[in-house]
């Protein structure tokens, strides 16, 4: 490994202590001698599916490499409302300064886990997968998507370079779904799954005679979905996508459907309740 190298973890803490630190913390500087030691208690203030736990203690180390994070529990891990999640050991500097940024990590991510075991655990098959999308906070995707998998759902494509999504806009430039298909197959890589965005059964139908190799059913009703199903007969992968909630995932698993994908289990996951308080 190069030397100076920073992972893509490293530069995302690295910038948000910039974004907090700035030049520096100038009130516990001014009250916290450099010699004080001292540990933190980290605690869950509600049920939750602890995630990045590693980016809460990586914040730490690097404000100062001495300061030890020792933890209970493990990312994807259940925590209950008032448990211990570990204790933070060390520069009391350290643990001051770092506090906000650390847990606005964590707080973050476990919610992304919490909200993602919420929609697994209502799904009615075990056959069908949760995805998420690529709805994430700017700058943040690769620790989003992490936080998805902790809380037991999937990822879908993580950007625009690694899978191929025929939309709506797309289909509208190309003239039809089999226009799309046709053109797009003779310009990118055979290893690539190509799945097509479709509205109602006529696409559905279209896009799997061009030789699509999944689906994906935009805000169709349960009785379309289920068609589609049909339609499908196994040959190609179907997931549902576009408004699904806590109350309606476990109907939509029932249609027989592949995949479902969610994106408001990352743009819409709120942080939960952790706090660091000193012990």
């Amino acid at each position: 490994m190069k030397e100076g190298y920073l992972s893509p973890i490293d530069k995302i803490i690295d910038s948000a202590l910039e974004e907090d630190l700035g030049p520096g913390d100038i009130t516990t500087a001014a009250l916290v001698d450099l010699s004080v030691k001292g540990e933190a208690r980290l605690i869950a203030k509600e049920e939750i599916i602890l995630a990045g736990i590693e980016v809460f203690s990586r914040v730490f180390s690097r404000l100062d490499p001495e300061i030890v994070v020792e933890t209970k529990y493990r990312d994807g891990e259940a925590v209950s409302n008032g448990e211990d999640i570990g204790i933070v050991k060390g520069s009391m500097r350290g643990i001051l300064s770092g506090e906000r940024t650390a847990l606005n990590f964590l707080q973050r991510l476990s919610g992304i886990a919490t909200l993602t075991r919420k929609y697994v655990e209502r799904t009615d098959s075990s056959k069908v997968r949760v995805i998420d999308t690529r709805k994430t906070t700017p700058g943040l995707r690769i620790l989003e998507k992490y936080a998805v998998r902790r809380g037991g759902g999937f990822n879908h494509r993580f950007g625009l370079f690694d899978g191929i999504l025929i939309k709506d806009n797309h289909i509208a430039v190309a003239g039809s779904i089999a226009k799309a298909l046709a053109r797009i197959k003779g310009r990118v890589p055979h290893t690539l799954r190509i799945e097509v965005e479709v509205e109602d059964i006529k696409g559905v139908e279209e896009a799997i005679g061009a030789g699509a190799d999944a689906i994906l059913l935009d805000n169709m009703p349960l009785k379309e979905m289920r068609e589609a199903v049909s339609i499908a007969g196994g040959r190609v992968l179907v997931e549902a996508s576009g408004g699904i909630t806590l109350e309606s995932i476990e109907e939509v698993s029932k249609t027989g459907i592949d995949l479902i994908s969610v994106g408001a289990i990352t743009h819409s996951a709120r942080s939960v309740d952790i706090s660091l308080e000193v012990i």
